[in-house]
This record gives C-alpha cells, structure tokens and sequence, in this order.
C-alpha cells in the first residue's frame, strides 16, 4: 500500500511427506512454485516478494523462471521462521505476507485483503483470511481448521472442532446469513516489528493442543484481524490435489 511498504515471502521447502518434491513439479510447464511466485506478483499491494528456500535446487529454480530468492537455515522449524529470516534483512518492509508455496491458485486480491485489513487495524499485529463453511461434513472434519471473530473482524479462537459448537443441532445453521461457521485460511500479513519477536513467544498450550500455531499469538494476548473470501484456496498436499491442478490448467 502507498504508506506502508510490503514484502511478500513464500516459504518454500524441498521435501514434503505426503508429496515428494511438490513445488517443483512442472506437468503445466512451470513448477507449482513459479505458479505461486507469479499469483504472488500479482498482488496490487505488495513491493517485492522473495523466495526463502532451504535447499539449492529450490533456489536454482527460483533463479531460472527469474524470481527473486534467499537461502535460509535448513533447521527452521516452521515456515514462520524461514519468513521472518528473510523480513530480518529487510527491516525497511513494515508488512511482511506469509505466502505458502503450495498454493499456486491464490487469487492476488486475497493477498490484497490481507494486507488492507492489517493496515487498517492498528491494534492489530496479524491479519489472516476466513471462507464460509456451507457442508457439515467440512465443519467436521478436523484437517479444516475453523474460526470465530468478533463484531470488529478479530480472531477469537481457531480449532480443528466444530466452532461454534450448537448445543441443538440444526442443518439449517450451515445456511445462515451471515454465516456462522469459517474455515481459516492459511495466509498472514505481520507487521515487521512483531514477525521480528516472534521466535521468542514460545509455543502455548493451546497450540500444543491443537497443533495450530496460530493460537501462540492469541494465548500471548495478541490480536488477529481476520479478512472474509467467498471461496476456499485450492492449495496441493496430494497426488490427486496436483493433478486437479493440472486438469484446471489445460
């Protein structure tokens, strides 16, 4: 945005369990990284956006489709700390985005709202982004990570439950406007300021419960602006998850 400068950087790791070498798979004729990288570019907000890698064949990849790439430790234990790694040597950006590499389908305007609603939440360290859950199948399950916020678009709590929890069930409650149930999606505009002390929280007990990082900043007492999409992010965990990818691209 005009007044604050923004970097988006997308954590891109080499090995991944259920999908050996994923970003780097290239059927479309581009890596699913290079697809990241330019749906990265085509945000309206951001400055820059820089790969941090953590393997050489990552960042020779990078260098051939001409993006712009960073080295990083090997043994960071999140994709957060490969982030503000990278952010640390660019203390001049006052939004840093986290953009997973494996989302080659995100739409420059969620990246766009991310940053808006940072920006304009001062109270806020953290924005993220939600996308209404219309299928109880989905509420259930517990790899779709729900949130709540409040009146002012603030996180109240992230869970792999079903939140709210309805003491009487009623399908009908999937169809409320508004709606009342979201999935989170993985996407977060930090401030540089609090990206750069973020190592230092440790991990909380909700987080450890939950496995959700996201709870760490809340459990600190920190706030998290949450931004609404219509739709989910198609991002690639799978075999099958790639090749609907591709069948989308032909």
């Amino acid at each position: 945005m005009a007044d604050l400068k923004t970097l988006i950087v997308i954590p891109a790791r080499l090995h991944s369990t259920r999908l050996p070498r994923k970003l780097l798979l290239d059927e479309t004729g581009k890596t699913v990284l290079e697809h990241t990288y330019l749906a990265a570019k085509a945000s309206t907000n951001a400055d820059e956006v820089i790969v941090a890698a953590d393997d050489k064949e990552i960042f020779n990849a990078v260098k051939a489709f001409g993006g712009r790439v960073e080295m990083t430790d090997v043994n960071h234990r999140s994709g957060t700390d490969r982030v503000a790694e990278v952010a640390g040597r660019h203390p001049d950006f006052d939004i840093v985005v986290n953009v997973q590499g494996d989302e080659p389908e995100l739409p420059g305007s969620a990246i766009d709202l991310a940053i808006t609603m940072l920006a304009k939440d001062q109270g806020a360290q953290v924005s993220t982004l939600a996308t209404p859950i219309y299928e109880a199948a989905q509420l259930n399950d517990a790899a779709c990570v729900k949130v709540v916020f409040d009146h002012d678009h603030r996180a109240m709590y992230f869970s792999r439950s079903p939140i709210p929890a309805a003491k009487v069930w009623d399908d009908e409650l999937l169809q409320a406007s508004p709606p009342l149930f979201w999935q989170h999606i993985g996407l977060y505009a930090y401030r540089q300021e609090f990206l750069a002390g973020y190592s230092s929280l440790t991990p909380s007990p909700l987080e450890q419960t939950e496995s959700l990082e996201q709870l760490r900043v809340l459990q600190a007492g920190k706030t998290i602006s949450v931004g609404q999409i219509d739709h989910p992010i198609a991002g690639i965990d799978t075999a099958e998850d790639y090749r609907l990818f591709v069948s989308r691209r032909k």
